[in-house]
């Protein structure tokens, strides 16, 4: 049992980049779209997430660019109080529930396969009754799984576990019934943060919480991401800072010292310099809170739990007897090989700013509908990587201004930024005004975007010479 369709475009997966993507082309083109996902309902991991996940960034940054998220509300309690609220995950799994069902299945041009996996060569095949559909020669493959956004409930831990050990995922916190002797978190991401915060937050003691940190994180701080007129001026402040800690840095060590000084980033604990930046993003009210916690193990990763013992990478630990595990371990946003986005027939979304995923594939979607050269595509798609040491944190902002400066000197991309509500930049950075005597304080900033980045491409000059190579190659790449 078999059917061919010809839509313009095949999208796999219809997870956040994806329905970011279609967004766009339905906004920008006439073209009909098919979505091949395996789950049941659009939203990708946001499905089978854990609970009391929240964004990362304020809502107004997040989902579709033809649908607002949120109500443009202040958080009045809790560790975001004071900021744009944060989207739950129930928001975010009603939000892109609205946007197929009220949005692109009305249009009449899209199609949406749910329960169908993607078999390749633009065939997929029904979960539930094994039918095959194939599409024609003529339509565009869109891979929007090609990140490999990964939670804990996917799979099990990369290491051993005895039976006689309770384990969970993050994902059945909420069910547990009674109290553990101790519970320990394992994983150092922001899936680990999350977990010790909830623990906390429902009256767990910090001294009874263990929590297992291979290596220690940058930390962004949430107040350098804000919307609205008032927030904005603190996050163009924090921008303004950032710059001068730049441009005053004598090396990539002293960059991060500036930053940390100035409020841009944050660490767990002083006395530990961090080997990991994955843009994870917290306020200083949930920082002061991880920072009660009793025990933190830097022991390197897990190879075993037993009842009465924790094997690491770098020794053991002996828990308190009764400890529940929360596996924490599973990379949500895994470093993946760059590839081009666009290469004859096939798109492949992937970031083209730092660690604004979302963003990035509805930006992709403009460039698809705009224009036509594949060579000038990718020129404008130039690939950031997510970041998994601080050394990326250089990469990834040297390519994300580098991208700045080029779509602000492409007319028609500069007048779809203007008006893309995903693009956040706008509030820190604003498009050129068109008032002529106000046209040099633009200018002004743009300049300073360029010497920055030059100054960042210097520091990575001075780092040893196997990680400066490697920093050029990155950035040579696309």
């Amino acid at each position: 049992m078999s059917e061919t369709i010809s839509p313009d475009y095949l999208v796999i997966g219809s997870g956040a980049m994806g329905m970011a993507f279609v967004d766009t082309l339905l906004t920008d083109t006439k073209a009909t779209v098919a979505i091949v996902d395996k789950y049941a309902r659009p939203g990708g991991h946001w499905t089978i997430s854990y609970p009391y996940v929240r964004l990362h960034q304020p809502s107004a940054f997040y989902g579709v660019n033809s649908r607002h998220l949120g109500e443009d509300k202040i958080d009045q309690f809790g560790f975001n109080k004071g900021m744009a609220e944060l989207a739950t995950v129930d928001e975010v799994c009603a939000y892109y529930s609205k946007v197929m069902h009220q949005t692109f299945l009305p249009s009449g041009r899209v199609a949406y396969y749910s329960r169908h996996e993607y078999l390749g060569d633009g065939t997929f095949r029904s979960i539930l009754t094994h039918k095959v559909v194939r599409v024609g020669e003529g339509t565009r493959i869109v891979d929007a799984t090609y990140m490999k956004v990964r939670v804990p409930a996917m799979s099990p831990p990369a290491y051993e576990v005895a039976k006689e050990v309770e384990l969970i995922t993050p994902n059945e916190l909420p069910k547990v019934s009674r109290p553990y002797g101790g519970y320990t978190v394992v994983g150092a991401g922001k899936t680990g943060i999350d977990a010790c915060l909830w623990l906390i937050a429902n009256g767990i003691d910090p001294r009874n919480i263990s929590w297992i940190m291979p290596r220690d994180a940058w930390l962004l701080d949430r107040r350098i991401l804000q919307p609205g007129k008032e927030l904005a001026k603190q996050s163009a402040a924090m921008a303004a800072a950032s710059h001068e800690a730049i441009m005053m840095a004598s090396s990539a060590e002293d960059l991060f010292r500036r930053l940390e000084a100035c409020g841009y980033l944050m660490r767990l604990d002083d006395g530990m310099w961090p080997t990991m930046y994955k843009c994870a993003t917290v306020s200083m009210a949930e920082l002061e809170q991880i920072r009660r916690i009793g025990t933190v193990i830097r022991q390197g990763r897990v190879l075993r739990l037993d009842a009465d013992k924790i094997t690491l990478q770098n020794g053991t630990y002996d828990p308190v007897p009764d400890t529940l595990y929360i596996d924490c371990t599973a990379d949500a946003l895994a470093k993946v090989t760059p590839t081009p986005v666009f290469s004859g027939n096939r798109i492949t979304l992937q970031s083209v700013r730092q660690c604004q995923q979302v963003f990035s594939a509805a930006f992709i979607g403009h460039v698809e509908a705009t224009y036509e050269d594949e060579r000038l595509k990718n020129e404008l798609c130039r690939v950031v990587p997510h970041p998994s040491e601080p050394m990326d944190y250089l990469i990834a902002n040297v390519q994300t201004q580098k991208n700045l400066l080029r779509w602000r000197a492409e007319p028609r991309t500069a007048a779809w930024l203007k008006q893309a509500r995903l693009d956040w930049f706008k509030k820190v950075h604003p498009p050129a005004p068109e008032d002529p005597a106000e046209a040099a304080e633009f200018y002004k900033m743009v300049e300073a975007i360029e010497r920055s980045t030059v100054k960042l491409e210097e520091l990575l000059n001075q780092l040893p010479e196997q990680d400066a190579v490697r920093a050029k190659a990155q950035l040579a790449r696309f």
